[in-house]
This record gives structure tokens, sequence and C-alpha cells, in this order.
């Protein structure tokens, strides 16, 4: 298939991705535009494990009120530079985060802080609700269910409010992609009238 300029041009405005990187993609997927959006998504996902190890010393602390005004949430994402920490894509990015942990509530910022405690409890729990089902399944079904408990109190594992086809963690990969930096989501406190901070 021939690969047109516009088609280029196109993937281009909805990734944000290099032209060359889109007409690769392109090709890749025989034209097909959600498939060569996959492929740059992977690809973000492969930049973001490259760019792990580097140090965060700049970013933001965002802050998004509910209109309510019963609901606030205030969150700290690095980057590596400035210069991306005032960019506009960074500054979305901090926003849209900040509008969705309000949305959903989670309770940790990845898997790895939820406490060993709190999971083997719940790991407890589904065992004992699913315990008349075969050893040789029963595995599984908790696996499958704990992973499901991570994309309800994992900010990172959950999927995105305003796009539910991919997660915060591929929208966090987005960006390092586009950037060229390391972002992390370092920390995020929401309040709600009359409740306490989890």
């Amino acid at each position: 298939m021939v690969i047109t300029a516009d088609l280029v041009k196109k993937l281009r405005e909805k990734t944000n991705a290099p032209m060359m990187d889109c007409k690769k993609a392109l090709e890749e997927s025989n034209g097909d535009l959600e498939t060569a959006i996959d492929i740059l998504r992977k690809r973000g996902q492969v930049v973001a494990l490259k760019k792990a190890g580097r140090c965060t010393k700049e970013g933001v602390i965002g802050s998004y009120i509910h209109s309510n005004n019963k609901i606030g949430v205030l969150l700290e994402v690095n980057c590596e530079t400035d210069f991306v920490a005032r960019s506009e894509d960074f500054k979305q990015f901090v926003k849209n985060v900040s509008m969705h942990i309000a949305a959903t509530s989670p309770s940790y910022v990845s898997r790895e802080e939820v406490p060993g405690h709190i999971l083997e409890r719940e790991k407890n729990v589904l065992k004992e609700s699913v315990k008349n089902k075969p050893d040789n399944v029963l595995e599984k079904i908790v696996q499958g269910k704990i992973e499901k408990f991570y994309s309800e109190v994992c900010l990172v594992d959950q999927p995105f409010v305003k796009d539910d086809k991919i997660t915060i963690k591929d929208y966090l990969n987005e960006l390092i992609g586009k950037t060229g930096e390391n972002i992390l989501i370092r920390r995020f406190v929401r309040l709600q009238l009359g409740e306490d901070i989890k």
C-alpha cells in the first residue's frame, strides 16, 4: 500500500510522534491508522523503559478542584528538565491525571506501593470466595482478580477516564515518547469534603 503524506500528517496530528516514525508505523500497519497508533504506543513504552533510570528533579505540582468544590486533588509529576515541565503536553497531562484522580479515587500510584498485608488480605478474601474451585483453576482465578484489584486501587493501572482503551500508564508512556524524557507520577492526595485522607 502507498502511504500518502496526508495519512502521515493525520497520524502525526493524533500522536505528535516524529514524521519518520509515523511513516514507518503506517508502513508496518499497511496504512491502518488505529494499528499504527498502537505500534507507536508500544514504541513509546520501549522509549519509556530506556528512560526509566534517568533522574527526575524537575516537574510540577498540579491541582484540580471539582466544580462542586467538594473534591480536590494535588498531584506531583516529575520530569528531567524545566523545559518539559513548562510544555503544554506536560501541563495537559498533569491536569488530566488530576481530574482522573478526582473521578476514580485511587489509593496508590502503582502496585509496588500496595502494602504486603493489604495484598495478602485481598488474596485471602479472594481465595475464600472461590475455595470450591479445583486447585489448578483457583490460582488463575485469584491472579485475575488481583489484577482487577490493582486496576481499581492503583492509579497507573486504571483505565483512563477520558479514553478507557488505555491505562494511565499507557498515557504516561505516550508522554515519555513525545518528550524524550523520563517522567514519573510521584505522589498525589485526594481530598473529599467530610472524608478522611487515604
